[in-house]
């Protein structure tokens, strides 16, 4: 079975078409949270993720639109987050307000977290991945430090595909990976996309111009 992994599409609606377009055939799609966030496009990128069933978690941000707090947010973050209530509707909201913290999917074999199994909103790099992480599923996967990478254990995987809208492992291409559930394996990508387009939309919304500026050092 092959399953395409994405997490932090943060309203990133240029990105998130570039990763669909260059991800092959997969069997099943699923993200490891924030949908929305940051970037100008957050009713987008909700009805892409909900028109393909793609099955995500909650993340921060996406908690955070949804019961109308940003907790300890900088002003980018907070930023982001008003613009996605400004811009959804009930519906949309409604389903960001309904998504789990965890989510078990493809028989049990994996599951998802925003940030740890033990907390959704703690930042697990990929040098901290460990095998206590895992529990009855082959595969863990996590997202919320937009720093892509995996570890392979006896008891299964821990991995992150890093970030759709927004990466922060020094490299601006939009990541997502492919999982191989038969083979247990992973194939991390990366995808060039228009970050000039996003930049153009950030100071037309009227979005801090910081938000785009970054997407160019991957940061």
């Amino acid at each position: 079975m092959q399953v395409a992994v994405i997490s932090d599409v943060h309203s990133n609606k240029v990105a998130l078409e570039a990763v669909l377009d260059d991800m092959p055939p997969v069997d099943s799609i699923v993200c490891a949270g924030d949908v929305v966030g940051y970037n100008p496009w957050p009713a987008e990128c909700v009805a892409t993720v909900r028109e393909r069933s793609i099955q995500t978690v909650m993340g921060n941000h996406d908690r955070a639109a949804s019961s109308g707090t940003s907790f300890r947010f900088n002003s980018m973050a907070g930023a982001g987050v008003e613009h996605a209530r400004a811009e959804l509707d009930d519906d949309a909201l409604a389903w960001l307000a309904e998504l789990p913290d965890t989510r078990t999917v493809l028989d049990g074999r994996v599951k998802l977290v925003h940030g740890h199994p033990d907390d959704p909103d703690r930042y697990t790099y990929p040098e901290s991945f460990a095998p206590s992480m895992l529990g009855e599923e082959d595969v863990l996967v996590t997202g919320h430090t937009h720093v892509q990478g995996h570890e392979t254990f006896e008891e299964g995987i821990v991995m992150n595909p890093g970030s759709v809208g927004q990466p922060r492992d020094s490299d601006p291409r939009a990541a997502y990976a492919l999982l191989d559930l038969d083979g247990l394996a992973v194939d991390e990508r990366r995808v060039e996309y228009d970050i000039d387009r996003v930049m153009t939309a950030v100071e037309e919304t009227g979005l801090p111009d910081r938000i785009g500026e970054r997407l160019y050092e991957g940061r």
